[in-house]
């Protein structure tokens, strides 16, 4: 997996760890490619877990991934406002916010 859009962290630890973050990330992809769901619906999904889980980390990795995979930022608000009724309304703001920056991180690059 590239490390092009990656937090600076995240790519010392790889470089630190990297049979760790090989094997993490050997999992994830098995994870996703071991059933009948698309790549972006997996990314969704993982993202309102990041969400629930309160993870700004994961939210903005998933953000990114979403993207990379076809996802619009349509469909990541939409994600994430689907999580209102069940984790709440601050929670789900704290990670639109979160996604947003990624989001216009990313439409700046293009």
């Amino acid at each position: 997996m590239s490390e092009k859009g990656k937090p600076s962290f995240y790519k010392k630890m790889n470089k630190q760890y990297p049979e760790i973050f090989t094997a993490a990330e050997n999992l994830g992809t098995t994870l996703r490619t071991a059933g009948p769901l698309d790549e972006k619906t997996s990314h969704l999904i993982q993202l309102a877990a990041a969400a629930a889980g309160h993870s700004e980390g994961a939210v903005c990795s998933h953000t990114r991934r979403a993207l990379q995979v076809g996802a619009t930022p349509e469909e990541i608000s939409h994600t994430l406002l689907l999580l209102i009724s069940t984790i709440g309304f601050p929670q789900v703001m704290a990670a639109m916010s979160w996604a947003q920056q990624v989001v216009d991180k990313t439409t700046k690059v293009k």
